[in-house]
């Protein structure tokens, strides 16, 4: 929730300094990536987060999904009219030798930043908090349909970030910024397909994060209140607290990058490793499978991966922070 917010905060100042026609950033408070969060938050955000049920935003959900359709769609087009290399950016003028290397992709770019890759890619695909509350809102819930809903879903997303990775990255090169759209913008500020593209991000991201807090409050309601029928006032109150706790978050956190590489180094190792060995571990009697069986052996090699990795990343990441070094959000 709070990386989609924080997506909502860079991004929708910079779609009304368009809207505007203003090519630099003013003061007012409508620009204010703070505020405008807050807003999103409290007129739209929290009105979808207190339905009742989870398959009430299905619609939304769709919509959205076709929004990042647009926004890959665009990137892919974006990249046969974007010429290389790009003076906008001032590393070259006319009377500086450009390097041969500067157009010519590289497989492979080992740096600081790789410490934030693995955890990244991991955390986009954290999808486990929301598979057992979209089980329950199938009309026929069975195994076999869940496990060709998840099929596609990853498969689908899958897809779209690779093309989008790959087409953004042969568009800019060097150049290429951890926020694509950003780089877009150091082109032409007020190109209108990078506007809508923009919209539709906002949209998108804008309408996932209710459905990211339905299996957070449903767990917390299941913690703090087992057995209890459902209340409007419960359901509202800790709808309301983690928007506040998640606004909090994103105002006070400076970087997106950090948001983003200390959720896919923690939470993800945890969701997609430890806690399924951990699961099977626990659930599988001994009697049926003693702790030497190869299925609970692998289980816990598969739990002992996820702490490496999880140690790992912040390991890296620690170290990243501790050299204080002053970098531009750049890196591909």
């Amino acid at each position: 929730m709070s990386s989609y917010l924080f997506i909502v905060k860079y991004e929708l100042p910079l779609v009304i300094q368009a809207f505007l026609g203003q090519t630099s950033r003013s003061d007012d408070w409508f620009m204010n990536g703070n505020y405008l969060i807050i807003i999103v938050t409290v007129c739209i955000i929290l009105p979808l987060a207190l339905m009742k049920h989870l398959g009430y935003l299905g619609y939304t959900s769709g919509f959205s999904l076709s929004c990042m359709v647009f926004f890959l769609s665009a990137v892919i087009y974006k990249r046969f009219n974007i010429a290389c290399p790009l003076e906008v950016f001032g590393n070259y003028s006319l009377n500086t030798a450009i390097p041969e290397d500067t157009c010519t992709a590289k497989f492979f770019t080992i740096n600081q930043e790789t410490a934030y890759t693995i955890p990244i890619l991991a955390f986009a695909f954290v999808c486990h908090p929301e598979v057992l509350p979209i089980y329950t809102e199938l009309s026929n819930p069975t195994k076999r349909r869940m496990q060709n809903i998840g099929n596609v879903s990853i498969m689908g997303m899958f897809i779209m970030y690779f093309f989008t990775a790959i087409f953004g990255y042969l568009t800019f090169y060097e150049n290429t910024e951890a926020e694509l759209l950003h780089t877009y913008s150091k082109v032409d500020l007020l190109d209108t397909l990078i506007l809508c593209v923009r919209l539709a991000v906002l949209v998108a991201v804008t309408l996932t994060v209710p459905v990211v807090l339905f299996p957070i409050r449903r767990a917390l309601l299941q913690l703090l209140f087992p057995g209890k029928p459902f209340h409007w006032l419960r359901h509202i109150c800790i709808a309301v607290c983690l928007l506040f706790a998640v606004n909090l978050l994103v105002i006070l956190v400076p970087n997106i990058r950090d948001i983003f590489g200390i959720t896919g180094a923690t939470t993800a190792p945890s969701l997609i490793f430890i806690l399924p060995g951990l699961f099977y571990i626990r659930i599988i009697p001994s009697d049926q499978e003693p702790m030497n069986s190869r299925p609970k052996l692998q289980a816990a090699c598969f739990t002992a991966l996820g702490f490496i990795f999880m140690t790992m990343s912040l390991t890296f990441i620690g170290l990243d922070w501790m050299s204080g070094e002053k970098r531009s959000l750049g890196g591909h």
